[in-house]
């Protein structure tokens, strides 16, 4: 797969530039689950206009930092904020301003495509005019026009992923959280969810992603590498890269993102053992 990665200055015509003061904050957020710490000490920052990657192997404690992040799971220590809100404390104020899509269908099947964008709609407190103008907006940006009576669990895959993206987009968020969104796509699916997000961050909404096709944090302003809980890379794809060869290799462009990722979380383990 490949395109233009998103620039972090976005030069098309009526876009947002990023602003220097970040819509997604978390510092020093820790996650623990019994005697099991699945996040430790993690502190970050994403800016409006950019498409930030969350990245690391199983287990690394990227879907526990995500589910905080979206305020689908309290963090036991540390803050997170949200557009300027205190998900401790205004988590409901911040969910307004949030769209999430999740890994796997998690719509209402037994509504069809229109009545899943009304309900969603609503719950953002879309109405009349409003509501259906957008409603009609969204069913033709996602060719679902001929589906908007469908059952949306009768829906191939790709179209319920389709309608997925349409109800986290509905209220024109401020950030879109999208969990792993390209999982089980073809080629061709992936690469226009792509377009769709690199459109999104244009307008100067953050974009927010899981992925496991490391491929696709090229694709990314800036991502990071969790494992064991710990951010043990951040930055640009070019500076990880860079962290990545260390002295090792002399053109560290030559790097796969595939290899960078193996490096780096190869090198953390090593260090965090003492080697």
């Amino acid at each position: 797969m490949h395109f233009d990665a998103p620039a972090a200055e976005k030069s098309a015509e009526g876009a947002a530039a990023p602003s220097d003061r970040p819509i997604v904050s978390a510092h020093g957020i820790r996650r623990v689950f019994g005697n099991f710490v699945a996040v430790d000490d993690t502190t970050f920052d994403v800016k409006p206009g950019e498409i930030f990657g969350i990245l690391g192997p199983n287990g690394a404690g990227k879907t526990t930092t995500f589910r905080m992040l979206c305020s689908l799971l309290p963090a036991s220590a540390g803050r997170i904020e949200v557009a300027g809100y205190d998900l401790a404390h205004a988590k409901n104020d911040a969910r307004g301003v949030v769209g999430y899509v999740a890994q796997k269908f998690s719509l209402y099947g037994r509504l069809s495509v229109a009545e899943n964008l009304r309900f969603f709609g609503r719950s953002y407190g879309l109405r009349g005019e409003a509501l259906g103008s957008r409603i009609d907006e969204l069913l033709e940006e996602f060719s679902l026009e001929d589906k908007a009576d469908f059952d949306a669990g009768s829906l191939s895959l790709g179209a319920q992923r389709d309608l997925s993206i349409a109800c986290g987009l509905i209220h024109h968020p401020k950030i879109l959280f999208l969990d792993e969104a390209t999982s089980g796509a073809d080629l061709s699916a992936r690469r226009a969810l792509w377009r769709r997000i690199v459109t999104l961050a244009e307008t100067g909404a953050a974009v927010v992603v899981t992925t496991h096709f490391m491929e696709e944090a090229e694709y990314c302003d800036r991502f990071l590498i969790q494992d064991a809980g710990r951010i043990i890379a951040i930055g640009t794809p070019e500076e990880i890269r860079r962290q990545a060869a260390g002295n090792d290799v002399a053109d560290p462009s030559s790097l796969s993102i595939e290899s960078v990722f193996t490096r780096i979380v190869d090198a953390g383990r090593k260090a965090s053992q003492g080697a």
